[in-house]
């Protein structure tokens, strides 16, 4: 083996090593700060279905749904349930935009259903002040902790 061979079979198993890596990275649950991941007993079609209950239990609305299964479908094929549900209320609304208008890409805020193997789902939230810190207004704070409880409540809610 040269030398130019031997080193070009070192960074091929260098750039192999960095791409294994990135994979496993790539499988990170909760690579945002104040992510709940809560893995319920309910099937898909039940969180589906109790996810917006909850939501309007909690006065909040649910805004729109992408569903990646529905889209899939469309062309033939199949893969396990998969929903973000957008939720948000129009007087968080106006006090978001009162508070920041660059905040206003973050809404609606979003829960995600997800279907495992055994047939059960996890559903999936970031915190709202986690959402929102970034913007570092102290009334966009206030709300999105106000956010926080009716969040959890609704998840808890859902995945009863």
């Amino acid at each position: 083996m040269n030398y130019l061979t031997r080193h070009l079979s070192q960074l091929g198993a260098s750039v192999v090593a960095i791409l294994i890596s990135f994979a496993a990275a790539a499988d990170n649950a909760t690579p945002f700060p104040g992510t709940h991941v809560i893995k319920t007993g309910h099937s898909y079609t039940a969180m589906v279905e109790k996810l917006p209950k909850a939501v309007a239990k909690n006065k909040m609305g649910v805004v729109a749904r992408a569903s990646a299964t529905l889209g899939a479908k469309k062309i033939g094929v199949t893969i396990p349930g998969n929903m973000v549900v957008m939720v948000f209320h129009p007087k968080f609304a106006v006090r978001m935009l009162e508070a920041s208008v660059a905040s206003g890409i973050e809404a609606p805020l979003r829960f995600y259903i997800t279907e495992n193997s055994d047939g059960t789902t996890t559903l999936t939230y970031r915190d709202p002040s986690s959402v929102f810190a970034p913007y570092e207004s102290k009334e966009l704070d206030k709300m999105a902790k106000e956010l926080d409880g009716i969040f959890a409540s609704i998840a808890a809610d859902a995945s009863s």
